[in-house]
């Protein structure tokens, strides 16, 4: 179940000049659902990533690093859902370059000019026929529309109930400029320097240098915030798209106005995917904010917001809305903040105060953490005494659904 969460309504999706989705079913995932996805790409479309830092990245992770790593002038992106083609050997590379090649074949580009992605079932070999037979009917699907965005965040999914899509707008030197983003994920999910699996395209236009910094940023203020189990995925890919055909003059560094109101504009619905990834956490009940305040540096109160969202002692609490307060306390510590002085060290849960200087409130009542605990979405906020820094990550309760989907994950 997911937490106030509903599939996009595609009247609330924007177009992005330059590109084309479309999607079929290939059979690879057993619900007969469409599990291929094809995205084209007009001509001077640029493209930027960060994948995942766990060591047995995927095949797919593998050629995209490669191809970008080329130089290439991207022209498209496939990807499978059902099957992560990970651990695979040289097999799966050769699966991954076919699946390239058949794409190519159809566009009329080279397959160094196509990006591979994968999610699903780690150790399988990737069935690249029924890919391969499925890529006419994707790209006779392919379109620009809102509805086309919708359907290719749903052709994405694996385990989550909902899929994920968002739009925004912003000016730019006068041009609006458009952005659409998807992404998918609920399990095995902590991602470093990437994401489950995530696109943002726009069609503002920013240098080839611009882009990857502008990637990063985005991910560390958006995907790098989110966690439901802790785990870094085998296939974590984030990419962001600029087509150039809004017509809005090149942004070349951050010397130019025209990034500040970019990069806010692209956080803003990386920022909302990510939260929506928490909030169809595997069986979520609760969406949890866990901010951490008056750190010594945004790295530190990282590490503090990470060790509370990751702790299972802490999350199977709040999925039973009972305030142990002692867990809250353990996963702060246990966060390597350099000599941490607990009695600076506050908490609230919402607006209940419940540690006060290193120990329990003088206000506090159990009662009141109880009821604290109760609501869908809840915050949990945690000021260190140590500086001005801050940030916040997002994630979920774990309850019993959560084994039980992952128990039975391949049957």
């Amino acid at each position: 179940m997911a937490v106030n969460l509903v599939a996009p309504d595609p009247a609330t999706l924007r177009p992005v000049a330059g590109i084309e989705l479309g999607a079929a079913a290939a059979g690879i995932r057993k619900n007969g659902r469409p599990d291929v996805l094809l995205m084209r790409l007009a001509p001077g479309t640029r493209i930027a990533g960060v994948f995942t830092q766990n060591s047995f990245a995927a095949a797919p992770v593998q050629l995209c690093r490669q191809h970008l790593a080329g130089g290439h002038a991207m022209r498209a992106l496939l990807v499978n859902a059902g099957n992560a083609n990970c651990g695979t050997g040289a097999a799966g590379l050769q699966a991954a370059q076919r699946s390239c090649q058949a794409v190519a074949a159809l566009l009329g580009c080279s397959a160094e000019e196509v990006l591979p992605f994968s999610t699903g079932v780690i150790l399988e070999p990737l069935p690249v026929d029924r890919i391969e037979q499925a890529l006419p009917k994707a790209l006779a699907a392919a379109g620009s529309s809102a509805q086309h965005w919708a359907d290719a965040a749903a052709a994405i999914m694996t385990t989550d109930t909902v899929a994920k899509a968002r739009s925004a707008s912003c000016q730019l030197h006068g041009r609006t400029v458009s952005i659409s983003g998807i992404a998918k994920g609920v399990g095995m999910l902590q991602p470093n320097m990437a994401t489950m699996l995530a696109y943002l395209a726009t069609d503002a236009a920013l240098s080839q240098a611009a882009l990857q910094r502008m990637v990063r940023r985005v991910a560390d203020h958006s995907f790098n915030r989110v966690t439901v189990d802790g785990d870094t995925s085998t296939n974590d890919s984030f990419v962001l798209l600029a087509t150039g055909q809004s017509g809005a003059p090149v942004i070349d560094s951050e010397s130019d106005p025209a990034w500040a109101v970019l990069e806010a504009a692209l956080t803003e619905v990386a920022a909302t995917l990510a939260q929506s990834i928490a909030r169809d956490g595997e069986g979520a009940t609760k969406f949890i904010t866990v901010q951490v305040e008056a750190a010594a540096s945004e790295d530190e109160a990282l590490r503090v917001a990470r060790s509370i969202a990751n702790s299972p002692l802490v999350k199977t609490a709040f999925f039973a809305s009972d305030p142990n307060l002692g867990r809250l306390l353990m996963a702060i510590g246990n966060a390597g903040v350099t000599q941490l002085d607990t009695s600076g060290v506050d908490v609230w849960l919402g607006d209940v105060r419940v540690i006060e200087c290193g120990g329990r409130a003088a206000s506090y009542r159990e009662e009141l953490g109880v009821a604290a605990m109760q609501p869908a979405e809840l915050l949990i906020r945690v000021s260190l005494g140590r500086g001005a820094a801050q940030t916040a990550v997002w994630t979920c309760d774990f309850s019993y659904d959560y084994v039980k989907i992952n128990a039975e994950y391949r049957t």
